[in-house]
């Protein structure tokens, strides 16, 4: 299961931390961000069939993030 957010990340260095901060607390979460794109689209990618939004959402607002999910 993939999803895509639109984010406020405004730098490589902040989003490297982020996807550091995913990959710790969700093993099975594969994160890319794309800041070239107008939306700073951050990827999120589960390896085993299930991505709980609720807890992936929470966690990247606690992070500080601004996150919207992009619709299909």
């Amino acid at each position: 299961m993939v999803e895509i957010f639109r984010t406020n990340v405004d730098s490589e260095y902040k989003a490297k931390k982020i996807v550091d901060a995913v990959h710790s607390n969700f093993q099975h979460y594969r994160v890319n961000f794309d800041l070239e794109d107008c939306d700073r689209i951050l990827r999120v990618e589960s390896t085993n069939d299930r991505l709980n939004m609720s807890k992936i959402l929470q966690f990247l607002k606690r992070l500080g993030l601004e996150v919207e999910v992009l619709p299909d």
